[in-house]
């Protein structure tokens, strides 16, 4: 039997505050839409104090933020994008143009083909998001993408200079100093300094998620990512410290995080708790993950690994970490989620930031029908067709008429019944 021995918050309450959100972003969406550039400063300065002269950076700009990065730092971010890099490249020789001779004379096929233009939102208001221009920019770099823009909010007041580097050792062509929904409706519907791009990606906070849902459309987007959620799956191979210390390492991100433990040990299951304070005392961000974790946290007791698969199913976490005696078996059999973390010798920090999987995740349920950000995302798949003979034409073009007939579509059964007419009488 699955036991809930910790409950975060209600269905109802979480209805309430997306209420609220989708009310807001409509409100600055369609003022923005009105009044453009004028629009995206007054909410910059609202919201971020920030109003500089051009929120994109020059050369110049660029150029100082990378000087002033540590040359340790910048070794970690170029190791960090080669891995993520290296990732991405084998992800793109799974991605093939096809061409298929069906039937004789009659070739199908499809070409893949990147998106031109991509924005990419790099959150970065509360923590400097540095792992996101990886995750981003790079990867849309890598999938060929011809125009890729970044944008970031200010951090303590100016532009943070590890993330503009991060940026720019990715790849970025343009980069703005600039957050939020206002970010996110200057790169959808464009502004008179800021051309619109064809696609949005990136996280960010339940705002910026629902700019990019309403948005969806005028632009694409890769998925809506909101806040961070992480799911840990253990049995008593582990201690109820190291599962402490991988849900609060996911909860610091913000105050509306979930963090669930399901578990088949009572021990961790009635530790947890305590084990949960003693690392918040150690944890700088605790004042952020503790209110997570008091209002989206949640423990489940479960007799078996199949109750586990269960309700981890049923959960359908972003981050799914396990910790059991044999990892592979949720591999084999887990279908709702965004990514799996196999094994105590890994965690989400690492994929979060230097492994070379991605970690723009779906979050709220969407993991049962979408993956997460990759160089797929950013390819479009085009399909063509080619009649080579006559036969083929008209033989397909029998079929077709008779078809279209059922469903009554003349114009349509036109254009198949001239083709085997001239084709038959051997006209052109």
């Amino acid at each position: 039997m699955i036991k809930k021995l910790k409950t975060g918050a209600t269905v109802a309450a979480s209805a309430a505050a997306d209420a609220a959100v989708r009310a807001t972003v409509e409100t600055i969406i369609t003022d923005i839409q009105t009044r453009g550039e004028a629009a995206v400063r007054e909410y910059s300065t609202r919201f971020d104090h920030w109003s500089p002269a051009s929120f994109r950076l020059s050369q110049a700009e660029i150029d100082a933020c990378i000087a002033a990065v540590a040359p340790r730092t910048l070794d970690d971010i170029r190791f960090a994008q080669a891995q993520i890099r290296r990732f991405a490249q084998v992800q793109m020789l799974s991605i093939r143009d096809v061409e298929v001779e069906t039937i004789p004379g009659v070739q199908l096929g499809h070409r893949n083909i990147p998106v031109n233009s991509v924005g990419c939102y790099i959150p970065g208001g509360k923590y400097p998001m540095v792992a996101s221009a990886h995750m981003s920019v790079l990867t849309a770099k890598t999938a060929g993408v011809k125009r890729v823009i970044a944008t970031t909010p200010p951090y303590d007041g100016k532009p943070e200079p590890a993330v503009i580097a991060a940026m720019a050792l990715a790849g970025a062509d343009e980069i703005y100093v600039l957050g939020g929904v206002q970010s996110i409706a200057a790169m959808a519907l464009g502004t008179d300094n800021i051309a619109p791009v064809d696609m949005i990606v990136g996280p960010g906070n339940a705002y910026v998620a629902e700019a990019k849902r309403q948005l969806f459309g005028r632009v694409g987007i890769d998925l809506l990512a909101g806040p961070t959620e992480t799911l840990v799956i253990c049995d008593d191979s582990v201690d109820a410290e190291l599962v402490a210390v991988d849900l609060l390492g996911q909860a610091e991100h913000g105050p509306t995080s979930p963090a669930v433990c399901i578990t088949t040990s009572r021990e961790i299951a009635e530790a947890l708790p305590a084990a949960i304070e003693t690392v918040l005392a150690r944890l700088a961000t605790r004042d952020i993950a503790s209110v997570a974790w008091r209002d989206h946290g949640e423990i489940y007791l479960c007799d078996t690994q199949e109750e586990m698969l269960e309700q981890a199913e049923r959960v359908c976490s972003e981050h799914v970490q396990v910790m059991t005696r044999d990892p592979d078996w949720f591999l084999q059999r887990m279908t709702n989620y965004g990514a799996l973390f196999l094994g105590a010798r890994t965690n989400v920090a690492y994929g979060d930031k230097v492994i070379g999987t991605n970690h723009t995740l779906p979050t709220r349920g969407a993991g049962r029908y979408t993956g997460g950000l990759w160089v797929g995302k950013f390819i479009k798949t085009h399909t063509y067709q080619r009649v080579l003979t006559d036969e083929a034409s008209v033989l397909i073009g029998e079929y077709c008429s008779r078809l279209c007939e059922i469903e009554h579509f003349a114009g349509h059964q036109e254009q198949a019944d001239i083709r085997v007419r001239r084709l038959k009488s051997g006209g052109a």
